[in-house]
């Protein structure tokens, strides 16, 4: 991720917020659907999930599940060598370790949208009756 350019960054970490629909479509729309496969992959979209997988974005997907606290998923991006995205995953799911990174190599970014996607994630409850979404 960190071949993005820190605003295309900043408009992906914003789809986590409540008027997320103009920095969703402005991702889509300007040449990179696949942050927007990927924030939709986040809050739920098994579409999304599988376009990012018919896409050959197998790195986002995988980054996905080890968001949602998926072993398999988290190991893949170990095994294929994504350090940055295991770092992510881990900084979401509030480990120390990847916070300190994250800080220690002046990578704010990458906390904005760790916090972001805990956030939006924290703001979710459970209906069994209800698919995520």
């Amino acid at each position: 991720m960190t071949n993005y350019p820190p605003k295309i960054l900043l408009a992906f970490s914003e789809t986590f917020n409540e008027d997320k629909e103009q920095f969703f479509n402005w991702l889509l729309n300007n040449g990179y659907p696949e942050l927007a496969a990927l924030s939709s992959a986040i809050r739920g979209s098994d579409e999304a999930l599988k376009w990012l997988m018919q896409h050959k974005y197998f790195h986002l997907a995988a980054l996905d599940g080890a968001i949602d606290r998926q072993a398999k998923a988290r190991d893949w991006l170990v095994k294929y060598k994504f350090p940055l995205l295991v770092m992510l995953a881990d900084a979401v799911n509030e480990h120390q370790a990847a916070v300190n990174y994250f800080q220690d190599n002046d990578l704010q970014i990458f906390l904005v949208i760790a916090k972001r996607i805990r956030d939006f994630r924290d703001r979710q409850t459970f209906d069994y009756h209800k698919k995520r979404f």
